[in-house]
């Protein structure tokens, strides 16, 4: 054997590899630990909504003479909306969590946001929101006395009367809607090509909630069973402060159904 390759050591490179290996993780593991985040931590939209409605809120007192609480039934977002633009010129509404707008009036003497304001704080419970208005008690009341607009009942609404409709033709609907009618629970059959009730149906009973099927069947007969309304609860000027009993009622049957 050359003498060079004598007494040199047995180098076993599985375990040379097995060894090496927790090294290398370890280092990453260092390099891991001493890494900065370099990314901006951002303010949450919510409370910066809700930071903005309570401007809002204090900037109304400034400029409105009357605020009201109001509630309302059968709620549509874009019917407010229109009404909202009707008095944009003498008025503003608000609708938001109540514990937001309770913060903006103020909930006691020492923080309201005006003089009495926190009488108003205790009357924002359930569907209530706020109305801000340089228009005269009298017109106000009157707004809201009439205000009211007919909608198609949603699911879960309580029906306003009982829809039955009777073994025979329905002429109002094409064939092609057979099959969906179908699906909404009614006993429906193609004669001839038109569609036929095989037997009476009832689709709703007056003072049980309306289910999907029978919202939908009921906006294909064009029956509409919602009415938007708004009731004023209280109001307030810098010189006085009233309580409507209606209005009182509506809220707190509100209350009591959200709470059962």
């Amino acid at each position: 054997m050359p003498k060079s390759k004598r007494n040199r050591p047995v180098i076993n490179y599985q375990q040379q590899a097995l060894v090496s290996v927790p090294l290398i993780y370890a280092s990453l593991i260092r390099f891991d630990s001493s890494a900065v985040t370099l990314s901006k931590t951002k303010k949450k939209p919510g409370l910066e909504r809700k930071g903005k409605v309570v401007a809002d809120i204090k900037d109304a007192v400034e400029h409105y003479a009357n605020a009201y609480v109001f509630t309302y039934d059968n709620m549509r977002n874009q019917k407010l909306k229109d009404l909202r633009e009707q008095l944009k010129a003498s008025s503003r509404i608000f609708l938001a969590g109540k514990k937001v707008m309770q913060i903006a009036l103020g909930r006691s003497p020492a923080d309201e946001a005006n003089t009495g304001l926190h009488k108003l704080s205790k009357f924002l419970q359930g569907d209530a929101g706020l109305f801000f208005t340089n228009l005269p008690r009298d017109d106000v009341e009157r707004l809201f006395r009439e205000f009211e607009e007919h909608d198609f009942a949603r699911t879960g609404s309580i029906a306003t009367e009982t829809v039955e409709l009777k073994e025979g033709p329905l002429e109002q609907f094409t064939h092609e809607m057979e099959p969906f009618l179908r699906k909404q629970g009614l006993p429906v059959r193609l004669n001839k090509g038109a569609v036929e009730l095989v037997a009476d149906h009832v689709v709703c009973e007056e003072g049980k909630p309306i289910s999907p099927e029978a919202a939908q069947t009921l906006r294909l007969l064009g029956m509409q069973m919602a009415t938007f309304r708004l009731y004023l609860v209280c109001g307030w000027s810098p010189d006085d402060f009233e309580v409507y009993k209606e209005g009182l009622a509506h809220l707190r049957a509100d209350e009591a159904d959200v709470s059962s």
